[in-house]
This record gives C-alpha cells, structure tokens and sequence, in this order.
C-alpha cells in the first residue's frame, strides 16, 4: 500500500443499536466515497428489524463485509470464542485499520491487532471509548475490574481518540493519564442532515428519543413532564420513541401518573423523521459522552433541552439555560415549562449554526480520523503489511 493509497478499514464494536452505530454507518460512507474500503464485525444478538434495515442502507459502502458475531454486553466465557472467531474474520480480510468502539469493540481491535502485528503484520490499532467503561465507579467491584482492564489494554493501542474533551477528561480521571497518543475527535452530522425539520400542526411538546434504559433517563422525562404540566396548569403532549430492556417499566409509569394519553410510544426509528412530530427535543440522560441526538436536533433547527452531562455543554455552551443538573425532574421540568411559555425560546437556546456545522460535521470527523490512521501506518513503514 502507498501512503496515500487506499485503506482497508475494519469497524469493531459490539451493539449495532445508538450513537456508535451512527458514528460508524456515517465513517463507512465518507471513508467509501473517499476511496477507502471499510468493513463492520459487531454482535449478532442486538438490534431488531429497524436495525437490519440500517445495515441494509450501508451494505453499499461495506466492501469488506459486514461480521456479525455472538459477543455479550458482560465478560463472559463466550467472550473467548467470540474473540478467537473474530481473529480468524478480521485476518483474512487483511486490515490496515482496526478501529474499535466502545469497551468490548476496544478490546477486540487492540488484542486481535496486537496479535496480528506480532506476525509482522502493519495494522494501525485505535480505541473510541464512546463513554462506555468510563461511566463505571472504581469504587464497585465491577467498576475496578472494567477501569483495570482498560489500563492493561491501553499499551496494545495506538491511539485513543476520545469524541469530545469531557471524554477525555473521564478517561484520565478513571483509568489513568494515557500512555499513548490521544486526539479529540468530535462527533459529526452528515451534511445531508444540516437541514431545517419543520414540525407537524399536529405536532407534540416535548420528544424523548433514544434507548429506553435508565441511563438515558426516560423515567426522568416521565416525571418532568407529569411536573411540567402542573407548572404550566395545562395539559400537554409528548412521545417517547425507542425500544430497549426497560420499555415495560415506563409503561407502567405513565399508566400509575394518569399519562397514558397524553405520553405516545414508537418504536425505533430515525431520528430525522422523529423531529416532525414534536417542538421541543428532551434529553435527561444521567451519563453521556457526546450523544448524537443532540447534534442531530441541533442539525435540523430543533431546540434541545438536555442534562448537564458528557459532552453535551461543549455542543449547547457551558452557559446554555437548556442545560440542568442530571437526576433532577424538578430542574428538567423548570425548564420544559420555559420552553412552552416563551414564544423565543428556540433563538434563545439554538447555537450559532455555521460554527456548530464547521466543528460538528461528518465531513470533517471523517478527514480527521483518516489524517490519524495515516500518521499511524507512516511510523510503522519498516513493517509488512499482510501476515505471513
């Protein structure tokens, strides 16, 4: 391969389900059109039908193939297999890039590339903690044993690339001063994205998008809402949209508060069609990194009112009144009640939209990562390339 030739770009992660699943479907396409070939090796067990449907619209841009394997959430004794399985995948596919995602796609890019390079092989290992780990407590035994894992597989990479300072700052915070080369990467939209959703007449107050687990706060924004329309001493509307292990949960929930028919419920779907149905996009989440829902809303001209947490400030600004404490319904529904009292919210909380869009695009995320894989492979040039 000459040094400016094409790449062969192997995605590991292990739920295709959210923002990593974005972050790689968006890298496929850029890296494809720019000449690059790029696969995907994740789990077999996650997803649903919305899911397939994703794979099925980059298929196109997935020349390498699409690996879909058995590999838990938890460390398990399947995760030997699943790792051995996957070894045989990616080597015969002969990668210059291993790119991993989240904590068990970190682990599968830097073991298998580590091994991989001890028979000679040129394989640029990098690691994108997408939070992951990095909402643990060294404090809780599983807290320790993930934190400690990430610092023993630290050495095995090349480089962290975090997607936003916050991440970073975790990182070091968590697992330790990094050993090896980092970079802030921010997350990007895809310039197709960076157009206005207006919203439906028939449209609703508020819209909760997004996996449905306790991490991501639905059952905050079932209560804000229950608060917010006792604020405003009217009723109003919401929808939640998303699947997830705790769906039944805020059923019930919503049922117990008398909010049956007032809260909607859709299943998964994209979040560009999501935005019509509603005025006003919550995110309640109690961790993040850089959640891509934000930087899709703010794309489409949508307001957001969101959590204090992960990256999210560093996209909204540290000083926005969107912005509330993570874990409290009360500041959330403080908020909301601003939202459908002031005719000029929406300018008031909106970002600069040619900043936002020069700092949080797909096109520049894609030409960052590819300068990075570059600079990797260039120090390995006394390498070979392919395993014997």
């Amino acid at each position: 391969m000459a040094d400016d030739g094409p790449l062969r770009i192997i995605h590991c992660f292990r739920s295709p389900i959210g923002g990593i699943f974005r972050h790689v479907r968006d890298l496929a396409e850029f890296h494809t059109k720019a000449g690059h070939e790029v696969g995907i090796v994740c789990d077999s067990l996650t997803g649903s039908t919305f899911e397939d449907g994703l794979f099925d619209e980059i298929r196109p841009y997935l020349a390498l193939g699409l690996v879909r394997l058995p590999i838990s959430r938890s460390v398990s004794p399947g995760d030997i297999r699943a790792f051995w399985n996957s070894y045989h995948e990616i080597k015969s596919l002969q990668p210059d890039v291993l790119h991993g995602h989240g904590a068990k796609g970190g682990a599968i890019a830097r073991l298998i590339g580590s091994a991989l390079r001890v028979n000679r092989y040129r394989v640029a290992r990098l690691y994108s903690p997408h939070g992951g780990s990095l909402h643990y407590d060294r404090r809780t035994a599983t807290g320790f044993a993930v934190l400690a894992a990430e610092r023993l597989l630290e050495p095995l990479g090349d480089a962290l690339v975090f997607v936003c300072d916050y991440e970073r700052d975790a990182y070091a915070a968590r697992v330790g001063k990094p050993r090896v080369r980092t970079e802030r990467i921010y997350n990007g939209i895809h310039d197709r994205d960076f157009e206005p959703v207006y919203s439906r007449e028939d449209a609703v107050d508020f819209l909760y998008i997004g996996m449905l687990r306790d991490l991501k706060g639905p059952d905050l924004f079932v209560d804000a809402f229950a608060r917010t329309e006792r604020r405003v001493g009217r009723p109003l509307s919401a929808l939640m949209i998303g699947d997830g292990p705790d769906k039944a949960k805020y059923e019930d929930m919503m049922l117990r508060a008398g909010l049956g028919r007032r809260i909607g419920m859709l299943p998964a779907m994209k979040a560009h069609d999501a935005f019509a149905l509603t005025r006003n996009i919550v995110v309640p989440s109690r961790a993040e990194a850089m959640p891509y829902i934000v930087l899709e809303a703010l794309a489409a001209r949508k307001p957001v009112i969101a959590s204090r947490v992960g990256g999210i400030p560093e996209v909204l600004g540290p000083d926005s009144i969107a912005l509330v404490e993570p874990g409290n319904p009360d500041a959330l529904a403080t908020v909301m009640a601003e939202a459908v009292g002031d005719p000029d919210w929406r300018r008031k909380v909106m970002p600069e939209p040619r900043a936002f869009k020069e700092t949080f695009s797909a096109s520049v995320m894609s030409s960052s990562l590819l300068s990075l894989y570059r600079e990797i492979l260039a120090r390995q040039n006394g390498g070979n390339r392919h395993a014997s």
